[in-house]
Formats: structure tokens, sequence, C-alpha cells
């Protein structure tokens, strides 16, 4: 099916997705290597660049010198003049640059002929595009060399152009290795280039042909073992390179390879019944050629060529099928109606039914040439061009759905009504066929969709697999000229197919089936969003948009899910018709997640619609008037409204899934998520050996550099709340639990927090100066903290008294000298060992006689200024946390000045416990964070672990830790979010009680699921190749930070009893 024609040989690897569950990497670059009838297999095909791909700089000095009156072998006689020192071999090895190479050649080229030689002009020409052009005959060799799975590389002796960039005018995306002289300072014939390139390709010389114009580089290739064609003229090299391949390379169907093996059908049998079918027009003819295409992988299609005649094969695949499936009866009996009906549709011939022909029934129709599109981005085409192809194909989608089914003779080609039932049991049923685990989106989405079924549905032809690469197109014009794959064809409703049609939009551009479009600008692009594409839809067919358009999508991936999973349980036994087929069943997971996303924002737009309920008396009640959908996660999608009287009516709601957030927020989580795991993850292992090298007091090079990155892109200073920042002046302008879904994100790295300037203690002492700062302090320290010039730290704690107790604290803050001068002794102060650290935030006695809450206060006091001794760092279980550090410090009569202080003498506590409270909410959610990534760590590790005979995944005890950890996490995040919300509709001091249980909860709930995770792990969780154990260390902190679990059991008891 048009699907899965991609999954023959995906262009990239594709990384793994943390939120989706995709596998990294599933598909290998090639399939298996060629091997010719010799029986040598050959693996790889060297080409040399000039005289090869492109004119020879032999061939273009003949024409100019020519043209310019000069004697006939000037310029190649002064191109091999001096040999390896010779200013041309020098200049290919990077050695010169283009000035001083056209000086050095021109000199040599004037003392040859005794006159001056316009060098600089044969320069040009050879660079020229009019001049430089890839033979046309050798990229469709190399094109069909990678169709049959061989890698492809360009070996070339070229140079640096006056632009600084090397002179290669080919389209380097031909070529799995680039070999450049000038870049390896190495030229052909040294053997050492020849090794670099074998290396790169990671062949062996004898699994390699190499194909150059000049002897001695065939010579010193063919020394090493290489194969070695001499290119006197492209097509008589080309054919002995055929002969060695055992392909032809000319005259390419488009999107063929040769047959696989175990797609071989019976030639002779078939080349028969051809023969007999077409009569005296095949009676004398050649031998019969047979291709197989890359797409229609679920019913094998061949390409048969016969004497003049030029047919499409179409087959069932061979073994024992599932009942009703790959049935080309049917698609032989559309087609061929639709034909009849005007539809543009290939013209079938004739149907086979005898299995003894080929081995399984079979239809043929004519072949169709034209346009297939395979990307949904249409690279190469312009806007306009995009918008008329994407027209085309809606109108061409509407004309098939107004098909008159009666005038057709289609009537009995399905049942009328209820098609996305019988579609649901169908694909639910051929799934429970070929299930091979369990996959848990499958499961919910089972149990999902026969429940929330359109009420309404229409009953038109539907192709059942309409998409973009399944249409041929005019070459010249945005005319669709043939439909193909007709396998899921039915009477049905045709919202199915436009839905399905508009997959590719929430598809990634990496995705390995198809490229998608959902993280491109279509609108930049000129292609319809899914939505203007589904009114467009609309309009044509002059009905309502339908409002259940995400339970459409939801059902189109779940059907996805359910076919990759008969293409994989086929693959096991060798029945797919794709090379890469048995990869396939690793994307279930994935497809059906994506399903299970669109039944999600389905459910919350049924929730959204439903009659607001009469709240309970307590503070919050459940809106729970029906059973909420799941959670990709497994937690249940409701919202709970707050009855605090401070509430505002846009705060009035708990939003417990970022797919409920507001649309700006949204996107940006959105685009936060695809940061992390595109630039910060793939960077971790280098981060912690950073931290555990000789430099790891400095800050790390590319967490600067992505914090630049991330500035650019508008994830900056995501942290300070609305209530705190209401004129958005300094930060993002979000809620407190809006906030709380961007930092869980954050916080499934630990270094992602510092790129986006959402660390601790930076936001903390930064929402200090937005609340209680002078404008002098936020000219000098706020702004540039909110610009990642400078960070800061916090000093309170003590090691003398229990700093659990603020009122404990012993440093002093005297005034005096028209000042304050600061004495004490802290000790785990956070951040203080950063180079960047200019600021802390000092919190001392400044009347010891004073009410025990307005003793202290708070300084601010430059990290330059004399008598601050920080004596060592200090480390947790081991780990120093570089650069940041976590220090032991004296200060020893450190003075500054009086406009240091905040707020005034004796509001430290205030300001303190103001302090607190959300920094205390981002470190819960940041440890919800570490306990999904340490989850899907899990659950990664132990699918790819056996022991004792079985995989772990099947162990019970890991089974049941699983559980435990998706329960707790959810039922943690539960709770941090409700004191978010709380603190948003009711202020800080009203959420007091619920910011203490989350501090007491979500500490030990990652403890317990990050030790449940090592577990799994075994030793590899205990180092530093993972995340785990700074996690570890990091969560059993967090027990002690902002104050350990006892105060805040306590505090929670004498509220609890108070009520």
């Amino acid at each position: 099916m048009g699907l899965l024609r991609l999954l023959r040989r995906p262009p990239a690897l594709w990384a793994r997705s943390p939120t989706r569950g995709l596998p990294s990497p599933i598909w290998a670059q090639h399939p298996p290597p060629c091997r010719p009838s010799g029986g040598r297999p050959y693996k790889a095909v060297i080409f040399d660049m000039g005289g090869v791909l492109i004119p020879s700089p032999s061939s273009v000095a003949t024409e100019w010198e020519a043209s310019n009156h000069i004697p006939s072998g000037t310029i190649i006689k002064a191109l091999v003049a001096g040999g390896e020192k010779g200013p041309w071999m020098r200049f290919m090895r990077g050695e010169m640059t283009v000035e001083g190479f056209l000086q050095a050649f021109g000199t040599q080229c004037s003392e040859m002929i005794k006159l001056p030689v316009p060098v600089g002009s044969f320069f040009s020409l050879l660079t020229s595009g009019q001049v430089a052009k890839q033979f046309s005959v050798m990229t469709e060799a190399i094109n069909r060399i990678r169709a049959e799975g061989l890698k492809t590389a360009v070996l070339s002796n070229n140079f640096y152009l006056p632009s600084g960039e090397s002179f290669l005018p080919l389209d380097r995306k031909q070529f799995d290795v680039v070999v450049e002289s000038c870049l390896e300072g190495i030229c052909k014939p040294d053997p050492r280039i020849y090794k670099i390139c074998l290396q790169r390709l990671q062949v062996e010389p004898t699994e390699s042909i190499f194909l150059d114009d000049l002897a001695h580089n065939l010579k010193a290739a063919a020394q090493l073992g290489i194969h070695t064609i001499k290119v006197n003229d492209a097509e008589s090299a080309l054919k002995e390179l055929e002969t060695l391949l055992g392909f032809s390379l000319r005259k390419i169907i488009p999107n063929t390879c040769s047959v696989r093996k175990t797609m071989e059908i019976p030639r002779d049998s078939l080349e028969k019944y051809l023969k007999n079918f077409l009569g005296s027009q095949a009676a004398v003819s050649g031998p019969m050629e047979v291709l197989q295409f890359s797409h229609g992988q679920s019913n094998p299609t061949y390409s048969i060529r016969l004497a003049n005649h030029h047919l499409v094969l179409r087959k069932k695949p061979p073994g024992k099928l599932l009942p009703s499936a790959h049935a080309v009866e049917r698609e032989f009996r559309i087609i061929k109606a639709l034909h009849d009906a005007g539809l543009p549709v290939p013209k079938v011939l004739d149907l086979c039914e005898d299995s003894s022909i080929i081995g399984t029934p079979f239809y043929l129709m004519e072949y169709c040439p034209g346009q297939i599109y395979k990307e949904a981005s249409l690279p190469g085409l312009d806007p306009s061009q995009r918008k008329a192809i994407y027209t085309a194909m809606n109108q061409v989608l509407c004309q098939l759905h107004r098909v008159d089914v009666k005038a057709a003779g289609l009537e009995d080609y399905g049942k009328h009504g209820d098609y996305v039932q019988r579609q649901v049991q169908t694909w639910t049923k051929q799934y429970r066929a070929t299930e091979t685990s369990t996959v848990p989106a499958m499961e919910r989405l089972i149990e999902w969709l026969p429940q929330h079924l359109p009420k309404a549905q229409k009953a038109t032809v539907v192709h059942g697999d309409f998409r973009l690469d399944n249409l041929i197109f005019h070459p010249e014009k945005a005319e669709v000229l043939a439909i193909l794959d007709w396998e899921l064809s039915t009477l049905g409703d045709p919202l199915s197919d436009v839905a399905y049609n508009c997959m590719a939009h929430y598809l990634p551009s990496d995705f390995p089936l198809i490229k998608g479009l959902s993280d491109l600008d279509v609108t930049q692009l000129g292609i319809p969003t899914a939505e203007e594409y589904f009114k467009m839809y609309c309009r044509q067919m002059e009905i309502p948009a339908a409002e259940n358009w995400n339970f459409y999508m939801a059902f189109s991936f779940f059907r996805v899910a359910a076919i990759l999973q008969g293409v994989y349980k086929r693959s096991l036994k060798g029945q797919s018709s794709s090379a890469a087929a048995e990869q396939s069943g690793k994307l279930v997971e994935f497809m059906s997640n994506l399903a299970w996303d669109f039944a999600v924002k389905e459910g919350f737009r049924i929730f959204k619609g439903l009659p607001t309920p009469k709240l309970s008396t307590r503070a919050y009640g459940v809106w729970a008037s029906r059973r909420p959908p799941l959670l990709p996660g497994g937690t249940r999608s409701l919202a709970t409204a707050s009855k605090a009287p401070q509430a505002a009516a846009p705060k009035g709601v708990l939003i417990i899934s970022p797919e409920a957030l507001p649309e700006p927020v949204r996107e940006l989580h959105g685009r936060l998520e695809k940061f992390i795991e595109t630039h910060v993850y793939p960077i971790e292992q280098d981060l912690r050996n950073h931290q555990m090298s000789e430099a790891r007091w400095t800050p790390a090079p590319q967490i600067e550099k992505l914090k630049e990155k991330a500035k650019s892109e508008g994830l900056w200073n995501l942290f300070l709340p609305v209530e705190t920042d209401p004129e958005r002046k300094y930060g993002a302008g979000l809620t407190n639990l809006e906030y709380a879904h961007l930092c869980e994100l954050m916080g499934k790295s630990l270094y992602a927090p510092e790129i986006f300037n959402c660390s601790a203690p930076d936001t903390g002492n930064m929402e200090l100066l937005v609340r209680y700062g002078t404008e002098l302090q936020k000219t000098r320290w706020l702004l540039p903290l909110l610009d990642g010039k400078i960070r800061s730290c916090f000093a309170m704690t003590e090691p003398q008294v229990a700093s659990s107790d603020a009122t404990n604290i012993e440093s002093s803050i005297r005034e005096e000298r028209g000042g304050y001068v600061v004495n004490g002794h802290k000790w785990w102060i956070s951040g203080i060992l950063d180079p960047r650290c200019q600021l802390c935030v000092f919190m001392g006695k400044t009347d010891p006689h004073a009410p025990r809450h307005q003793q202290q206060s708070v300084l601010l006091v430059p990290m330059e200024t004399p008598g601050i001794k920080v004596i060592r760092p200090l480390s947790v279980y081991g780990l120093e946390d570089p650069p940041g550090g976590h220090g032991e410090v004296l200060f020893e009569n450190v003075w500054v000045p009086k406009d240091h202080l905040v707020l005034g003498p004796g509001r430290g506590f205030e300001i303190a416990q103001g302090r607190l409270g959300p920094g205390r909410i981002h470190h819960c959610m940041r440890l919800i964070g570490y306990s999904e990534r340490t989850l899907a760590l899990m659950k990664e590790r132990v699918k790819s672990r056996v022991a004792f005979g079985k995989p772990l995944v099947e162990q019970g005890t890991i089974l049941a830790d699983i559980a435990k950890s998706r329960a707790d996490i959810d039922q943690a995040r539960l709770l941090v979010l409700k004191a978010a919300h709380l603190m948003d509709v009711a202020g800080n001091k009203a959420a007091a009680l619920d910011i203490a249980m989350i501090k007491m909860v979500a500490p030990t709930m990652a403890l317990r699921v990050i030790d449940r995770a090592i577990q799994a792990f075994g030793a590899a969780g205990l180092n530093s190749d993972s995340p785990l154990a700074q996690f570890f260390s990091w969560a059993r902190a967090l027990r002690l930070a902002d104050g350990p679990d006892e105060v805040h059991r306590a505090t929670v008891a004498r509220m609890e009893l108070k009520r």
C-alpha cells in the first residue's frame, strides 16, 4: 500500500522520540549488497568526477585552446608539469589559493609557448555551470545503483573556489561518501586517499568498483585490490559496469529495482501466458524484462516489458493470508468500473485467477508513465506549483466520492452504512490475528474507537489508501493521470479518505516511511494546512465541515498501525514484499500513539461541549458526568474547577494535559519539546563527560551555544509567573500552571533548564528581584541575569545550625560605615563556584532581638567584594555538579552599600517564603520530568535485554515496577498541577498546604521510580552512561533542599488538624 512505499530504503536514520517511543535506528541505509552471476558481492561503486561524471579538464582545455588560438596541448602539458610539486597538484591538495595558482599556472603556460596565456579565462570556463554539468546517463546509473542497495561515492581531485567552497558541481545526496582532495590534503594516485574512501564506505577493496579516466589513478586503485574500469566514454564504461553488477543501469523505470529473492515469480510460465494473451503482437520478441516496484508493499507489483508492451502486474503475496486480505480480484473490478466511469485510473487488461501461472492470482494493467511525488513537501517546486498539486489531489478525491455507485455497477461493492464501525472491527480483528506483543495505545484505541463512532455516515466509493504518492501526475502540469493502489477500496464514509490523505501533515519531515510536514512551515511552502485542505474538500463537495475531525484522524492512524503490524508479521515469515518491512513492527507503537493523541483531542472536544455541572461545596469538584479519555501516559483527561473567590475566569480550570493548554502555550510546549529532543538529548553524554574532565569548572561550550539558539527561538525566561510580571516586561507571561507543563519537559534533561535560562538558583533570585528589587537593583542584577550574561547564588544554609528552620541562621548583617558588613559561614551554596556567578543573595540577621520572623534580612552581595572565600566544593554522592557546584563559603567582614538591601531590614523571612513557593513547584515539576524520562529509559532497556531465557519486559517483577512507576508519576503530577493551579487562582499563601504536600511527595516518588529503573539497568544504572545516577542524586538532595520532608509533613499535619 502507499504508506509503506518508502519502506524499502528510507533516506536517513531517524532518532528516537522520547515522547512517542519511536526506536532508533531502525532502518539499514541499504538493502543487502548485489551479488552478480560471477558470485563476487560488490557493495560500493566509486566515481571519479572530471572525465567520469562531468567533462574532464583535458576536454575543456581542447575546446578552450581552439577558441583562444592557444597551441593545442598547452594546458594539459602545464597541468602535469612539475609532478607532485607542480602548481596543479598543489592546488588540488588545497595548498594554494585560486589567485596563487592562476599566477603560477599562467607563468608556466606562458613560458611554454612564449606568449601570454589568459588562464583565468580557462579556469572560469572549467568551473562554469555551463560546462560543469553532470552527465545525465551517469545520474541515471547512480540512481539505479542506489536503488539496488549498493553504496556510491565520489573520489575527486578537486580544488577550492574563490568563494572558499570546494569545486564539486554534483548533487551530494547521490553519494554516501564524498572524498575531496582539497579537503583531505591528498590527491590521487596516493593510496591513502583510496583507503580513506573505503574506510568511510565501510567496505573492503574487493567489494568496490572504481571508475576513472586516468590510467595512473586506476593502477593505484587496482594495486589495493579495487576492481577498476577505465572511462573512455560513458556508454562503454556503463556497459562494463553492468556486466560486473549484473543489472541494467540504463532506461530506468522510476521506482523499480531488481526482484527480491523472496518475491521472484516463475518467468517462463508468465511469458508463455503473456504471449498467448497478447497474441501475434508478442509472437516475435526479445527476452522479457521483469522488475519490482518499490511501492505496492502489500500486494507485490511488477514492471513487465515484452516486445513493445509495457505492463504492470499486481499479485497476491505468497503464503497463507488473512481472510479477505490482498483481494486482487476486487482491485481489478473497481479499477475497471472507475475507468469506465471516467475516473483517472490505469487501464486494466486481464484478471488471471489461475494460481498455476505464477503461484497466486494476479491482474494486468497498462503502464502509465508520469510523475509520482514521494515527499509531501514537494521539494523542487515553487509555492504556486505545490498549491496546484494539492488542489488537483483534492479535486480528484472529490471526483471519486461523487461517483454514482449504482450507475458504475458497484452497488454491491461493499455494505451500506456503519462503515467506520465495520472498519474498526475488521482492523481490530486483523491486528489481533497478527499481534506479536502488547502495544498499550492499541489496546486503548480498541476500547475507545467503538465508543465514539460517527452517528451519520454517507456511503460512497472510498479508496482506503488515498495519498499523494498513490497518484501519478502529468509531468508538466498539475493534473492527476492515475490513482493507484486500490486494495483497501470499498463503499464507506468519504471523510475517512480525507483524514487519511492528511496524515502527512502530522508526521515529521524525517519520518522513515514518508517525509511529513508537521515540523515545516506549510504556508510558506504554499501547501494548505490540514484544516484548509479539509475545508477545500467540504466546499467542493458542498457539505458542512464535520466537528469530529479528530476521530477520523485517530481512526486513520489506528488503521495504519494495524496494517504495519500485519506487514511485520508477514516479514517474520518472509512473505512481505518490502526489504525493510520486518522493521515496520517497531513503528506500530509510534503510529498508535499518534492515533491516541487525536483520540485525546476528540475527548477534549466532547468534554468541552458538555453542560457545566453544579460544583460541590468542596474547594475542588470534578466534572465527571462521563468517563474521560485516557492520555497517552495512562492518566485521565479531566478538568477541575476552583471555587476560590479570587479565581479569574480564564484561570478557573485545572489543565492536566498539554493538549488542553491555550493555543499559544501549546505551541510553545511543542517547540520546547522539539528543541530538547533535537538539540539537548544528543549532547547529554558529552556534557556528562565534560563534568568529569579537568575543564569541568568552566562552562560547557555546547550549552553556551544552545543558549543563544534558545534565545533566538523565543524559548527563554519562561519561568516568571504572570502575576509577578503582569506586563510581561521580563518573562513569557505564563501562569504557574502553564509553566508547570513546560517545566516538566525541561526536567527530562538535567541540562535543559540552564539552556532556557530557567534553572535554579537564578530563577528564584530573578523572581525575588522582580518582586522586591528596586529599579537600581533590577538594572544592575536582574537585566544581566535575564539576558544570561551572569549567574547567581543564594546563601542561607549554615553548617553550625539546623537551617531547615530559617530563624536559626546565625550569620550577621551589621550596619556600619554607611553600609552593611556581612560575617558568616555558609554551605551548600549552589552555583557559587561558577566563574559567571557575580551575585550572591545573602540571608542573615540584622536584629537578633526583633520578633522571631523579623530578625532576618536579604542582602545583594557582589561576588567580587573582598572577604568572600570559597573553602571547598561539596559533592552530592560524589558528584560535584560543575561548573556551578555547591560551595562551603566564609564571609569575613564583607562590606556592601546600603542600597544593596532588599525590601528593608527584617523582611528576609517574608522574602525567602515568597521566593520558595514557585521554586518548589519548579523543583517538583522537574522531578516529574526526571521520572518520566527515567521510566522511558527503563522501558527501552527492558525491551532490549534478556535474562533467564526471556526478555526482561516479560518478567513479572519488571512489569510490576513499570506499573507502580506509572501510577506514582501520574499521582504526583496531579498533585503538583493542583498546587500550581491554586497558586494562580488563590495566591501562594492560600496554596501553602498544597505546596508543602508536593514537596513532601515528589522527591520520594522520583526516588522510587529512579531506583526501580536502576535495578532494571543493573550496574549500567550506576555510572554516567545514562542520566539515572545524577537523577537519583538530585532527587535525594531535593528531600532536603527548600526544607526537609519532616518540615513539610509537619506543616501538612498541622494544617489538616485545623480543617
